[in-house]
């Protein structure tokens, strides 16, 4: 269903406006784009509209009428203070790209099955936000704290099999500690828990994200269960190595090096001086929340007026 929305101030246009009654308007050869206009003002939002359907065999035309659309409506919304427009295209009706871009619409994102373009219409610069640029890795530490060992394994697709922590990319919606451990039981077949957040890796130009940025963190997880099944397909190799051993060894990755001393500080010293522990709060939009990762407070500044006392 293709969509179009125009921005006055940083608010949306809130009602609907069926695009298809318009269609029918501009199937005709003597369609008048001003008359439509006209006849758009009378709902009750001429700023979003929807198309239902379209039909194949008119495309050359609805092509041309959608231009004229187009044209009419971004002119009207110039007129009116409008500092924006977007315009959301299912993938199956591509087609009204190039008459959206021939008026300056620019791509501001793309998913699997539609993409989705801006207008600035106001002055200056575009002020409007880019999508997302960044890409969230999670691997997870699990060290079983009665033997010092951890668990590593070595990719089977990578140019140099070194020791390294299992994990992957974070799902939509899904919380990094269950990235992790989701990711260390599908690469080795353990289970685990979250315990808390260790390091955060910042890379830019990432070859491995399209050239785009990449948060790669890694979590510390205890075992719930040690029997190891790791998956043939992406571990060439998998096993509970000794704490020492891996920070010592110059067969891994930088990362994971430093990561296995902290691992061994905490060990030594306590974990409460290497972790992030994960809080939920409730998010300023109601009914929302998020997850808050930091060095954990003493008890009498957790409260609001903790820091007053």
């Amino acid at each position: 269903m293709l969509k179009l929305r125009a921005l006055k101030e940083t608010e949306w246009a809130g009602d609907v406006a069926q695009w298809w009654h318009a269609l029918s308007h501009m199937q005709n050869p003597s369609f008048d784009p001003q008359h439509w206009e006209e006849e758009t003002r009378k709902a009750s939002s001429p700023y979003l509209f929807e198309v239902s359907s379209f039909v194949h065999s008119m495309m050359t035309e609805r092509l041309l009428c959608a231009d004229l659309y187009l044209g009419a409506a971004v002119q009207r919304w110039r007129s009116e203070g409008r500092v924006a427009a977007w315009l959301h295209v299912p993938i199956l009706q591509s087609h009204l790209i190039a008459p959206a871009a021939s008026l300056g619409f620019h791509f501001h994102h793309a998913e699997s099955d539609s993409s989705t373009l801006t207008l600035w219409l106001g002055e200056g610069p575009s002020r409007l936000p880019g999508y997302a640029t960044h890409q969230v890795g999670v691997a997870g530490a699990v060290f079983d704290d009665s033997t010092r060992k951890v668990l590593v394994v070595q990719d089977r697709n990578k140019l140099k099999n070194m020791w390294k922590f299992p994990g992957g990319l974070s799902e939509p919606g899904e919380d990094i500690g269950d990235t992790a451990v989701r990711e260390v039981f599908e690469e080795t077949g353990v289970k685990s828990e979250f315990r808390s957040l260790l390091s955060i890796r910042q890379q830019h130009r990432h070859p491995g994200a399209f050239g785009k940025s990449d948060m790669y963190l890694i979590c510390r997880l205890q075992p719930c269960s040690f029997t190891i099944n790791f998956c043939q397909q992406e571990c060439l190799t998998c096993e509970w190595m000794d704490l020492e051993n891996l920070a010592r060894t110059k067969n891994t990755t930088p990362i994971t090096s430093r990561v296995a001393r902290l691992l061994l500080y905490g060990h030594r010293e306590g974990f409460d001086k290497i972790d992030l522990s994960m809080e939920e709060l409730p998010a300023v939009y109601t009914g929302l929340f998020y997850k808050l990762y930091h060095r954990e407070l003493p008890e009498s500044y957790t409260a609001t007026a903790g820091t007053d006392e």
